[in-house]
């Protein structure tokens, strides 16, 4: 019995490992964080924002696992909802400048003002969306 959960600790964490591996290289491939170290002229801090990356993903595994108490949950879950809108926001830009899908998309229907406003838009969605579904549960 001693050895079956020994295998099976072993086989969940390489397994965890490789999955937060992936993504991690998903998230550096894609260039998000050197692109946002890029625009806010921080390059120097480029080591920073990897392990703050990683950090991160590890607590949220710790936190996904256990279920710890957390005081206050009530009042971090805007914050937890900004930034996971945040998160998903860099993701979705982060692969549509690689597909070009903007300015394609653009092109297409003509549009010549009111870009920035569409992507205000589009991040405000996001956000308010983010916010719903963690605050109502929706």
């Amino acid at each position: 019995m001693l050895a079956k959960n020994i295998c099976l600790a072993l086989l969940g964490f390489s397994a965890g490992i490789t999955a937060a591996g992936g993504l991690f290289s998903f998230i550096i491939g894609l260039g998000v964080i050197s692109d946002f170290a890029d625009r806010t002229h921080t390059g120097e801090q480029v080591m920073l924002y990897e392990d703050a990356v990683a950090a991160g993903g590890s607590l949220g595994a710790v936190i996904s696992v256990y279920h710890p108490a957390v005081p206050f949950a009530g009042c971090l879950l805007p914050v937890m909802g900004l930034f996971g809108g945040i998160f998903v926001g860099c993701w979705a830009m982060a692969l549509t400048e690689m597909l070009d899908l903007f300015p394609i998309f653009i092109r297409r229907i003509r549009m010549v003002r009111g870009i920035a406003a569409v992507m205000i838009g589009i991040a405000f969605g996001k956000g308010l969306g983010a916010l719903l579904f963690f605050w109502k549960r929706w």
